[in-house]
């Protein structure tokens, strides 16, 4: 029993560790990318591009090993439409963090399990009770804090963090109609495959040329990070419950604070920590009553 205790207890310290761990790639990823498209005027699709290549290029080896076995699906249209749904969202992303500091940015995209909720009402038919409806409330009250569109500081481009959140929720949500038919594996497998070359397409008009050679070390390090990073968040989903482990991935933001703070002396407003309160909150309260039931 005290074995059995001291496993579980050491399980769930790896799975943190993992998570937090991916949080501090994910932010120092997101401050190089920040660097590229705000401080050195790289374009963003140009930028998301690279990235992802890059990313996918250091995941060949997983890639081979599972072309076998994962990549035969009859639903190919829907893995299609869910990984242009997430390109769309990297390329709002990015474009955001040409735009709006880090701190910012990372809060609003905590958004993203409020547009779930929504979705999965709507598009899903799921049950979604009055407490649900509360949470997706607060979180909502949350996100205008850190908005702020009343303020004569407000820019239209705050709102591209927003639109990366929604379309990854809605990624979020084809990724669970998927798993009714396909494997991890499958759904994984197509995500790396296509998510190049939609971003190729997408990355056409503003082209592939990095203008300085600053640049092309920089998009290098951004592509291994997102690899990297991704590699530890799976690790951690590997040894840990999703819903334990919300909490850890929360850790991202004060990282993301900190790299902003000290690259490009971005510094929040009080505000900002209100809104992310009431964010942090709902959706860690919608996490608890999905792992409820």
């Amino acid at each position: 029993m005290t074995h059995t205790l001291t496993t579980g207890r050491s399980t769930a310290i790896t799975g943190a560790v993992w998570m937090m761990a991916a949080g501090l790639l994910f932010a120092i990823d997101n401050t190089l990318v920040q660097m590229l498209t705000m401080q050195q005027g790289q374009a963003p699709a140009t930028v998301a591009f690279w990235q992802y290549a890059i990313a996918l290029l250091f995941s060949l080896p997983w890639v081979v090993m599972r072309l076998r076995t994962g990549v035969f699906s009859k639903r190919w249209p829907m893995h299609i439409f869910r990984v242009a749904l997430a390109a769309a969202g990297v390329q709002m992303w990015v474009a955001g963090l040409a735009y709006v500091p880090i701190w910012q940015a990372i809060a609003l995209i905590m958004t993203s399990p409020f547009f779930v909720t929504i979705g999965a009402r709507l598009m899903l038919g799921e049950n979604v009770g009055m407490e649900r409806w509360a949470a997706v409330f607060v979180g909502f009250v949350g996100g205008m804090i850190i908005l702020s569109p009343w303020s004569d500081a407000f820019g239209w481009a705050a709102l591209l963090p927003v639109g990366a959140s929604f379309l990854w929720a809605m990624s979020s949500l084809v990724t669970k109609v998927l798993t009714r038919t396909e494997t991890p594996d499958s759904l994984t497998l197509y995500l790396l495959i296509l998510l190049t070359p939609i971003n190729a397409v997408l990355a056409v008009k503003s082209g592939f040329i990095l203008t300085t050679t600053d640049s092309m070390w920089l998009i290098v390090a951004t592509g291994v990070l997102t690899a990297a990073a991704n590699y530890t968040l799976v690790k951690a989903y590997s040894v840990a419950d999703a819903a334990y482990l919300q909490p850890f991935d929360h850790v991202k933001l004060p990282f993301n604070v900190l790299l902003g703070w000290a690259v490009f002396g971005f510094l929040p407003a009080g505000a900002m920590w209100i809104g992310t309160f009431l964010i942090v909150g709902a959706s860690l309260y919608l996490l608890g009553r999905e792992a409820r039931g």
